[in-house]
Formats: structure tokens, C-alpha cells, sequence
């Protein structure tokens, strides 16, 4: 059973190091060499994921996503957060 991470707003998240990252037909998949495991991130959780290469503060994060897309600004955070909590689990993010 995974734990659950909880996120706050003013943390700083960013890549773990020792993924390799590639564009295929505009989504990111990504292969985990600790986790031998393979990731299609998609379009948005590429852009996260590009957003996320140097520390950013989570509601930094979302700022940026909203500029970008038409979404619900709470719509937009639960999404972000629940992606961020998934790659922290996998050990591919890092959360401070």
C-alpha cells in the first residue's frame, strides 16, 4: 500500500536525477533506470514535468499551468497535486 504524501502549496518540487525523457508525437514518456519501469507522462504531465526540471514552488507551478491552459484554477490544483503525489511516490519528483 502506497503513503500518502501530502503537499502544500509553498513546497518546492523537482526531477529526481537518472531519467531519460523523450518526445513522442507531443506527449513525454520516460524511462526510470532505478525503477526499470516505463512512464508515458502525456502532454500536460510533459509540461509539468518541464516546469519542474529546477525546484518551483507548487502554487509557482500552477500559476504557470493557468497563463497556459484554459482550466478552473481548483480544478488545475487538485489535478497538479494529485500527478506531483503519484511521481513522489514512484521516486521520480522530490518534494521540500
Amino acid at each position: 500500500m502506497s503513503k500518502v504524501v501530502e503537499l502544500t502549496m509553498q513546497q518546492t518540487v523537482k526531477q529526481m536525477e537518472g531519467n531519460i525523457v523523450s518526445d513522442m508525437n507531443g506527449e513525454k514518456v520516460m524511462l526510470s533506470v532505478k525503477n526499470g519501469k516505463y512512464y508515458n507522462l502525456g502532454a500536460l504531465g510533459g509540461e509539468i514535468w518541464d516546469q519542474i526540471k529546477e525546484p518551483v514552488r507548487i502554487d509557482d507551478l500552477i500559476t504557470v499551468l493557468l497563463e497556459k491552459y484554459d482550466v478552473e484554477q481548483a480544478q488545475c490544483k487538485e489535478q497538479t497535486i494529485t500527478f506531483l503525489r503519484q511521481l513522489i511516490e514512484e521516486g521520480l519528483v522530490e518534494a521540500n
